[in-house]
């Protein structure tokens, strides 16, 4: 098991003279199953994240019967070389072998026949994958913008450019979803930090408010702030349950009530420079919150312009615009 990255099936385990009977003891409390047939120990398993580790051992484990020739593609692909995705309602393993485009799903695997190049092909830890432009438009066009907007910002953060997601895309010109992966390539921004920021990019975007700037940079005293997005005078902050969380809990906060008197703090500083801020949290993403999350922004945003104007004050446009320079340089 510890020269298989702590996987084992049950062929593997009888050859060995484990009796069926000592395999259902060690179900018990020492080994769990990760797909049929096929067996981790129970620590390993726990240590693993949901969001990547534990999918990650799930695709070896599928791959453990499989004859060879596939490659990793679309979720798998990205949990493989460490891409943020936004979780599927119903996660598979995705493999995908040289063919005409056609997909179908059998135990928990999603096998794609689709055309790809040799040079899309990498190698990480072992095991083939496509590589992440390939990935990012497989994912836009399975799953559209919602899935294939906050992957392709991932993409950039990596620095894979947009004129790689563009030339990944150019094969697919009459494949089903192409459009959504052509918007979602035109709309994606490295600037977004996190799935939380992308989300919530597209959620401002479709407010009709104008063009969404991520990263604003502030300066606040002594120091400078980067707001997630800006409208005109306005910005959105994205939070996240994490941010508060105690890290004993798995979160980010060493004091949660340390976190949350900066931010008000900050807030305030913010309002001073003459911007208007208002927070997007998770929920407000999705329905049914999403609908009412936008009648509030934009009661927000409106508040904004009556107050301070539509367009930015002068010495904050003077110094993002130094501060993108230097970022540039």
């Amino acid at each position: 098991m510890a020269s298989n990255y702590g996987l084992i099936t049950r062929s593997q385990a009888l050859d060995l003279g484990v009796s069926p009977g000592a395999i259902r003891a060690l179900l018990v409390h020492e080994w769990v199953v990760v797909r049929r047939g096929v067996y981790a120990e129970r620590d390993l398993w726990e240590s693993l994240d949901p969001y990547r580790g534990r999918p990650r051992l799930q695709t070896r484990a599928a791959l453990l019967n499989m004859t060879r020739g596939w490659v990793l593609s679309h979720d798998s692909s990205a949990h493989q070389q460490g891409l943020d995705i936004l979780a599927p309602a119903k996660p598979f393993v995705h493999i995908t072998l040289p063919g005409h485009t056609n997909a179908w799903t059998k135990a928990g695997v999603k096998h794609h026949l689709a055309g790809f190049e040799p040079d899309q092909v990498v190698t990480v830890d072992g095991l083939a994958c496509l590589d992440l432009a390939r990935t990012c438009c497989d994912i836009a066009r399975e799953r559209g913008l919602t899935h294939g907007v906050p992957v392709m910002d991932a993409a950039m953060r990596r620095g894979v450019p947009r004129s790689a997601l563009v030339a990944a895309s150019a094969p697919m010109s009459f494949w089903p979803g192409i459009t959504q992966v052509r918007h979602s390539i035109e709309l994606a921004d490295p600037g977004a930090e996190s799935i939380a920021e992308s989300l919530g990019r597209l959620l401002v975007s479709e407010l009709g408010i104008g063009s969404v700037e991520t990263q604003f940079p502030v300066r606040l005293d002594d120091r400078v702030v980067r707001c997630d997005l800006r409208v005109g005078c306005h910005v959105f902050e994205v939070d996240g349950h994490v941010k508060y969380r105690s890290t004993q809990d798995g979160g980010l906060a060493q004091r949660p009530e340390d976190v949350i008197w900066e931010e008000k703090r900050r807030e305030r500083l913010i309002r001073a420079e003459g911007l208007g801020v208002s927070r997007v949290l998770w929920e407000d993403l999705w329905e049914p919150k999403r609908s009412a999350a936008k009648r509030r922004l934009r009661a927000e945003y409106d508040v904004t312009v009556a107050r301070f104007g539509a367009d930015l004050p002068d010495h904050l446009a003077q110094f993002a615009q130094e501060m993108r320079g230097r970022r540039s340089a």
